[in-house]
């Protein structure tokens, strides 16, 4: 990797950006409601996924200006044969201090330690609901159990934090409210509601599935839990907790105004382009610059070229969700 240190990237609204969301593939064996109900489909005429290597260059560069923090999405990264090659490899990167990856959990008990032998520091995993009647039901596999079993592993190799990412629809009763409360009350775990967001595939279903983050925020705030201060580095999520609790319940509230004014993170699909908003229109392709080391500076200057083009947020609001086809589709 060339030795030249470039200066932080910032965008044309005074953002700074230290946070990469990788996605190694668009590829998923769950068919969730909310993303991929009828599975996933391969188009014809897709380049490849990219190689380890092409992988290794992007991460170079974004290391190179400023970004230190790098989590690996999908679609289910872990699909992917290759993926304790891929973590490995990029947990090698100079510059990347935090390596994270979101799944849903399926492999997670068998391969927890080697992941985290590899370099993996943080995990979060996919639980729309610990009903297992209907976590069958959102995601089209009878296996809660095996998924739970994931996390408490994941706990026993010692990641630096374990996260559970729960999508906020209308099945959030008293019942579900308890059974999470219960499952943070002695697991030192993060628990995220996460709005329902609009994508071009979901607009129908999610118009009638979608709740308010204003729930969460309404029951926390009854029982006494308290918002923590965001940590160097940290998504939008805002997390609370509560001195009977191991555990704290969080909220990322996509709808909420204001919730772009902060955005630290890029995203690079799993074909090589770059987004720089989950919503926006289309990508700029950069594989034709991750073929070569010595592509390293023109590589960083398409990056920097790039970024004043990014939007002060996104249109959510207002109904719109740019090209985003569903949220497998460039790692959501």
């Amino acid at each position: 990797m060339p030795a030249t240190q470039h200066a932080g990237l910032a965008d044309g609204h005074g953002r700074r950006f230290s946070y990469l969301r990788l996605s190694v593939t668009d590829r998923c064996n769950f068919r969730c409601t909310y993303c991929l109900p009828n599975g996933f489909k391969k188009q014809a005429g897709l380049a490849p996924e990219l190689t380890v290597e092409e992988m290794a260059r992007a991460v170079r560069a974004f290391a190179n200006l400023g970004l230190w923090k790098l989590r690996l999405t999908g679609g289910e990264p872990t699909v992917r044969h290759d993926f304790t090659a891929i973590t490995r490899t990029l947990a090698e990167v100079p510059g990347i201090h935090r390596l994270a990856m979101t799944t849903n959990g399926y492999r997670l008990a068998e391969r927890a330690q080697e992941w985290r032998d590899a370099g993996l520091d943080a995990v979060n995993v996919s639980i729309d609901t610990l009903d297992p009647a209907g976590f069958a039901r959102i995601t089209g596999h009878d296996r809660l159990a095996d998924v739970v079993r994931g996390i408490d592993q994941a706990l026993e190799v010692g990641f630096d934090a374990v996260k559970v990412n729960t999508v906020l629809m209308s099945g959030l009763d008293d019942a579900e409210w308890d059974r999470i409360r219960a499952f943070v009350a002695d697991r030192p775990v993060a628990w995220r509601f996460i709005e329902l967001m609009r994508t071009n595939d979901n607009a129908e279903w999610q118009a009638g599935e979608a709740q308010s983050g204003d729930l969460v925020r309404t029951r926390l705030a009854r029982e006494g839990w308290i918002a923590m201060p965001r940590k160097a580095g940290a998504g939008p999520a805002v997390d609370y907790a509560h001195p009977d609790y191991a555990g704290t319940i969080g909220l990322i509230a996509p709808y909420a105004h204001g919730f772009c004014d902060s955005c630290n993170r890029l995203r690079l699909s799993s074909r090589g382009k770059l987004h720089l908003c989950l919503f926006g229109e289309g990508g700029l392709d950069l594989r034709q610059l991750l073929q070569h080391d010595d592509q390293h500076e023109e590589l960083i200057a398409a990056i920097r070229r790039a970024m004043p083009d990014k939007a002060a947020g996104h249109r959510l609001r207002e109904g719109d969700s740019g090209a985003t086809p569903h949220l497998a589709s460039i790692g959501g």
